[in-house]
């Protein structure tokens, strides 16, 4: 799973998710992207599971690019613990999406296998995407 190899510290506050993605949202290395059209935090596993689905689908064809990473820690309690005594422990680590951000890029691939293969990993993440492309603002 995808995780940070060391931060400065390792509980953090749960930070604020409003607004629009001001970095991130155009395709820059390849020729087709998977847009998000909603706010989330989206965990290792979720991330993982739609990078696995993308390269089942292409076959080992052309070259994807996963444009986010889980730099955000967040902590739960066990279940029937009282109040107080503290913050939970890490649970998992999730990257904080915001609307606009592209989250996957292909190339090498035609547009028709692209749009498939986003398809797919768009049935793996909790929110609603969008396939954009290079060359045409869609």
């Amino acid at each position: 799973m995808l995780m940070p190899a060391r931060v400065k510290f390792r509980k953090m506050q749960r930070g604020n998710r409003a607004g629009l993605a001001t970095r991130g949202n155009t395709v820059a290395f390849g020729e087709y992207g998977l847009k998000a059209l909603e706010r989330c935090w989206m965990d290792t596993k979720q991330i993982e599971a739609a990078r696995v689905a993308i390269n089942r689908a292409i076959k080992r064809r052309g070259k994807v690019w996963v444009r986010i990473f889980p730099d955000h820690s967040f902590t739960k309690k066990p279940l029937e613990v009282r109040m107080g005594t503290g913050k939970g422990a890490v649970e998992s680590w999730v990257a904080v999406i915001k609307p606009g951000q592209v989250l996957f890029e292909l190339d090498g691939v035609t547009e028709v296998l692209a749009r498939e293969c986003l398809r797919l990993a768009a049935g793996k993440l909790p929110i609603h995407t969008k396939f954009i492309s290079r060359h045409r603002a869609s």
